[in-house]
């Protein structure tokens, strides 16, 4: 159809395209615009001829809007340049092709395009009260409707996916009507393709025609809302809220602020409003859906790595005291001397901790359900695990000082007795006959313990890897800078070995190859011992812990307080009953 008669065989395709826009441009001048608002649905521009006739019935208005907002006001409907009444049939069929145009295969976003073509006079018209521009935009003639493409990038199904796995339920809250939103749910995984929508899926007509208990009902069962305004957006929030749940809430425009401002997490648009920017929590710089996803994803492993920081720390430090009490209980020689414990606290010990937070993010890190935010950030099982950690360090240190009293060729092989009582130790006491009583001050079992300790606490940096992987699934090289800082703290302890004049300072002696195989012995067996805790708890305390600790932390999901319902009804009192009149 060529209305105006255009040549357009001399066009290329983009201005045969334009051809029609720039024609009316050429032949009206715009006066104004009627903006969008989201109670009529629809917005317009006032035009009137460039070269006046003097007539009134020159002038127009062309509106667009929602296909069920702008038909509902069109009288007539425009067939090639003839104007005929749109009867009901009429209006069904191009609402049921509308239908198949946003709910097809291509889920196309529709726009209904209409003329009227005698407006009231612009002098008559009251711009400055946009409650009446629904009363101009009446006496429709129905031109056309536009169907446009806006796929969903293609890693938001593989995103969503990733967020049921995590325990994140994700709504469509969104300004299409209800057919193109469940299409599009349908497309990007959050409905399934056959599955049931009945309670799942509201347009913001519906969501307000509800009782106030159903409405907080359906917040919670729901998984898409359509045809909504910003008002119900902060609706949403709060109902979600009082079940205790914690809310993101992504949003462009200024009316969504408030709704941003009341989640937990506003999550504005990069290419969002000023002031949407600054009611959010964070900015979405690429307007990425999936890039909420990844920020979750890092969110845990940054969380976890803290976890692994400090249960490194724990166990180790609950390694000396251990070793320290332990001794002086037995009535043992010293094991540790003070500048041995603070080089190893601040110098052997610092390195690996670093390095932990580069540990990469855990298998199962999207696998795993939210954590409660009130949850301590070491519970009962894991203090269990790194004082358990801890004990064998302590029992690792003290024993290999004693190993060397008693086994060691080169030591005096004394009885642990005789270890016990080494302060009674004389000359003229029989039961040290034959004993050099100033081998309890030998440095070879300081060294023996001090060796010890650092190489466990090696080994022990390695199980803080993962709280719960094994290292045979998450191996040591995918932390570089973990193995690095292990190699550094290695080259450090056998520089004070054996670099001048650092064993004097340090109180310690080099180590023959048989010493440091012992010290191997000794140290490896605590990666055992992590193993089979991390087995323990992934195979059979996850579930039972779960339970056990939220009892203890009363960590339970709360009930909605009358006083909470209250709240509701007073802030949105036009909702509270919709049968008042009854």
């Amino acid at each position: 159809m060529n209305v105006f008669d255009t040549d357009v065989i001399q066009l290329s395709k983009v201005e045969r395209a334009n051809a029609c826009n720039s024609v009316i441009k050429k032949l009206m001048k715009k006066e104004c615009t009627l903006e969008f608002s989201r109670d009529r649905k629809s917005m317009s521009v006032y035009c009137s001829p460039v070269i006046s006739s003097g007539a009134a019935s020159g002038s127009k208005m062309f509106v667009k809007g929602a296909p069920e907002s702008v038909i509902e006001r069109c009288n007539y409907v425009r067939v090639g340049s003839t104007k005929l009444p749109l009867t009901p049939s009429a209006r069904e069929r191009i609402m049921s092709k509308i239908r198949d145009w946003g709910t097809g295969m291509d889920t196309l976003r529709c726009l209904a395009l209409a003329t009227r073509d005698v407006p009231p006079k612009l002098e008559d018209m009251q711009l400055d009260d946009s409650n009446k521009f629904i009363n101009y935009e009446t006496n429709l003639t129905f031109v056309g409707c536009v169907g446009m493409l806006d796929p969903p990038r293609k890693e938001v199904t593989t995103s969503i996916e990733m967020c049921k796995k995590a325990g994140i339920k994700v709504m469509m809250i969104t300004g299409d009507n209800k057919g193109t939103a469940v299409a599009i749910c349908r497309k990007i995984g959050i409905f399934s393709d056959s599955e049931d929508i009945t309670d799942k899926a509201y347009t913001g007509r519906e969501f307000d025609d509800l009782p106030l208990e159903k409405q907080r009902d359906a917040c919670r069962s729901a998984r898409c809302f359509a045809r909504v305004e910003p008002a119900h957006k902060s609706k949403i929030v709060e109902y979600l809220q009082s079940f205790n749940e914690i809310t993101a809430m992504t949003g462009d425009g200024v009316n969504d602020a408030p709704a941003l401002k009341k989640a937990e997490i506003g999550i504005a648009m990069g290419s969002g409003t000023a002031v949407a920017k600054s009611a959010a929590e964070m900015v979405l710089s690429d307007d990425n859906f999936s890039t909420i996803v990844s920020a979750v994803e890092e969110g845990r492993a940054i969380y976890n790595n803290m976890k692994q920081f400090i249960r490194y720390l724990i166990s180790s430090n609950v390694g000396e005291v251990v070793c320290i009490f332990l001794t002086a209980i037995l009535g043992l020689p010293e094991a540790l001397i003070p500048v041995q414990l603070l080089w190893v606290n601040l110098v052997t010990d610092g390195l690996p901790a670093t390095a932990l937070g580069f540990n990469p993010p855990d298998l199962d890190i999207m696998d795993k359900q939210p954590r409660n935010p009130r949850e301590p950030l070491i519970s009962g099982w894991l203090f269990f695990r790194y004082l358990a950690i801890g004990v064998y360090v302590g029992l690792a240190t003290v024993g290999a000082a004693t190993w060397w009293f008693l086994y060691d060729e080169d030591g005096p092989q004394v009885t642990f007795y005789q270890l016990r009582h080494f302060m009674k130790c004389t000359p003229d006491n029989a039961l040290f006959e034959g004993i050099d009583c100033e081998v309890f001050e030998s440095r070879y079992p300081t060294t023996m313990a001090l060796s010890v300790l650092v190489t466990v606490e090696m080994f022990n940096a390695l199980n803080s890897l993962s709280e719960n992987q094994s290292l045979l699934r998450m191996p040591p090289w995918l932390n570089i800078w973990l193995l690095g800082a292990i190699v550094m703290s290695m080259a450090l302890h056998f520089l004070i070995l054996y670099v001048k004049p650092m064993p004097l300072i340090f109180q310690v002696t080099p180590l023959n190859c048989c010493q440091w195989a012992v010290v191997m012995k000794i140290s490896l067996p605590v990666i055992l011992l992590d193993e089979g805790l991390k087995y323990i708890s992934r195979h059979h305390l996850d579930g039972l812990l779960k339970t056990v600790e939220q009892s203890w932390n009363g960590t339970t999901p709360m009930k909605v307080s009358r006083s909470q319902e209250q709240s509701v009804r007073k802030r949105y009192p036009q909702h509270s009953d919709n049968n008042i009149s009854k």
